[in-house]
């Protein structure tokens, strides 16, 4: 629970003064998008949540630090960039041969509609916040080296101005230019070729209905009719299990060569994360006498087709807010 502190702004003077309760209510105001920000640096939720943890303990300790040239939010994203540095530092894991990222973790929408709004009544920005959250975004975000990866972040998406984001890393306004220009052309060689590719946009009735029906087939199970439902170069991968398929046909072959068709008794529920449609399967375990969590399957739509599914395990539905089970619906 956060504490109101009474602080809109805190000055250099309150934060000497200030106990560690009302520090901490001053801290936790920004929370959530500072959990974002360490989730698009690292690409993992749970590491993302131990890093806030750590900025905030890192600012407490340094409070005397801040010099009040900032404001304290920026202050608090100085600390909380250079804590997922120091972290990749100590540990940059490097995305599998195929390209899809082992580490890779969804962000459920309900905690994303905690960011304040900000300047979100601007339609490039609603934009830029969705676009920037999507997955495919954050693959290719995890294929940059650190710092490049901070640099595009903080410019790109928070809108750092470059001297501000050299002074963060200790850089010239000249190095961030540079590596702001490395960023983006990596980006490019990791994101779909056209824009309108990779993001998904607002949910249409056209998505709605695809997704209805992809549910459909896979509770069916039908694999000749989710086939109909996916473009001809659709990807497939299941972070941390190692593998991307890539082609209609090589995602149908590995489907059933798998088993999928004679997996019956399933049960799905709609939902979202990272602004994209996703729909969570439970499988009936007869033991358990309910339906126990499976997968979850997150889908980029472009044109009126699936251009790839990232499914999850099973050990994500607790994080994402999704029921630990579903009771018979007697037709088991």
């Amino acid at each position: 629970m956060s504490v109101d502190t009474g602080l809109e702004e805190p000055g250099v003077q309150d934060l000497v003064d200030i106990g560690e309760p009302a520090f901490s209510g001053l801290a936790q105001r920004h929370r959530r998008e500072l959990h974002v920000h360490c989730y698009r640096m690292l690409g993992s939720f749970e590491d993302a949540e131990d890093t806030v943890q750590e900025t905030f303990l890192r600012a407490w300790r340094r409070r005397e630090t801040f010099e009040g040239r900032s404001t304290f939010r920026a202050w608090l994203y100085r600390i909380a960039t250079n804590a997922c540095l120091d972290l990749l530092a100590k540990c940059r894991p490097e995305p599998a041969a195929g390209g899809e990222v082992p580490w890779l973790q969804p962000y459920p929408d309900r905690l994303l509609d905690e960011l304040p709004a900000g300047g979100a009544d601007e339609p490039e920005t609603v934009a830029v916040a969705r676009e920037t959250i999507e997955l495919a975004y954050l693959v290719a975000v995890q294929h940059l080296a650190p710092r490049p990866r901070a640099v595009l972040i903080l410019r790109d998406v928070l809108g750092w101005p470059a001297k501000d984001v050299a002074e963060l890393l200790g850089d010239s306004v000249n190095s961030v230019n540079s590596a702001l220009q490395r960023a983006r052309a990596g980006m490019r060689e990791h994101l779909p070729a056209e824009r309108q590719d990779w993001t998904g946009g607002e949910e249409d009735a056209g998505t709605r209905e695809l997704v209805r029906r992809y549910t459909d087939a896979s509770v069916a199970p039908d694999v000749g009719r989710i086939a109909a439902l996916l473009r001809d170069d659709v990807r497939c991968s299941m972070p941390p299990t190692p593998g991307l398929h890539v082609g209609r046909d090589v995602v149908v072959n590995d489907w059933v060569e798998s088993g999928f068709e004679s997996m019956s008794h399933l049960r799905a529920v709609g939902t979202s994360v990272n602004r994209q449609p996703a729909v969570a399967f439970y499988l009936w375990r007869e033991q358990e006498g309910a339906y126990l969590p499976l997968a979850i399957d997150v889908l980029r739509i472009t044109g009126g087709a699936i251009a790839e599914i990232i499914s999850f395990h099973e050990d994500r539905f607790p994080r994402l807010g999704l029921p630990a089970r579903l009771p018979s619906d007697g037709t088991e």
